[in-house]
């Protein structure tokens, strides 16, 4: 899982999606605006480290975000259809530190993004994580509950900090399997059994679960919204796409 937050502000709603498709893909997180309004909202809600701006959005010119952002450390690249020497001129002096001109290969935003990233410091990765009741030692590779040790084996630490890491997204059974025993098991029905003697171990009300959740017709998840944000932890470095696609405003 990569690290880094993208923030797409763009007003073209086919662009927007195609954008954090791609970006998602190449395992980004990504939160996407439509305006300058809900732009500033999203920004003070993910703390994004690169935010891809449109000039013209529906409700403003997109250099004022770029003026607004100056004060938080983060990174801003332009990606417009104005592409005079004049229009370059005035996104930098704005405070962006990349200028994208439309149409643009999706290969070549994808570098510039990764580019922009370098230069920021990636997080430091997490030694432990807390959910309220539960805590995650990932140093010791120690689970407690209420403050009491729990005993996991190996593959059941392994799928909980699997479920933990997915941050809510709900995760089918050989995805789970592929993260958390690649090499051990090829069939995904094992994870129901060891998802039972999970629960069993770590809910307090096993029938009742807290924490892992099935979903319906997919596959399980960590139920973020009723514990606390799990930090972010040091993912793998991006991968880039191999088809080239060129995207027009």
């Amino acid at each position: 899982m990569n690290p880094f937050c993208i923030q797409i502000v763009e007003g073209n709603p086919q662009l927007r999606s195609l954008l954090g498709w791609h970006l998602q893909q190449t395992g980004y997180k990504v939160c996407q605006a439509a305006g300058l309004r809900q732009s500033r909202d999203l920004f003070l809600q993910h703390s994004p480290k690169l935010l891809l701006i449109d000039v013209e959005l529906p409700d403003g010119n997109g250099l004022e975000l770029c003026r607004w952002l100056m004060q938080y450390d983060c990174s801003v690249a332009i990606v417009s259809a104005r592409s005079t020497e004049a229009d370059v001129v005035a996104g930098l002096r704005a405070g962006a530190d990349d200028y994208i001109r439309k149409p643009f290969g999706m290969q070549e935003l994808l570098a510039r993004v990764e580019a922009l990233l370098r230069r920021q410091k990636a997080p430091a990765p997490v030694a432990r994580l807390s959910y309220g009741p539960l805590e995650i030692d990932l140093v010791q590779r120690r689970v407690k509950l209420q403050d009491e040790l729990i005993e996991l084996t190996p593959q059941e630490f392994s799928l909980l900090y699997v479920l933990a890491q997915s941050e809510g997204t709900p995760l089918t059974r050989a995805e789970l399997l592929k993260r958390a025993w690649p090499d051990e098991i090829d069939n995904p029905r094992t994870i129901d059994t060891h998802v039972l003697s999970l629960r069993k171990k770590i809910e307090i009300d096993p029938r009742q679960p807290t924490f892992v959740q099935t979903v319906r017709n997919v596959g399980y998840c960590f139920n973020v919204p009723l514990v606390p944000p799990l930090p972010e932890a040091v993912g793998e470095p991006a991968r880039m796409l191999e088809a080239p696609v060129q995207v027009m405003s």
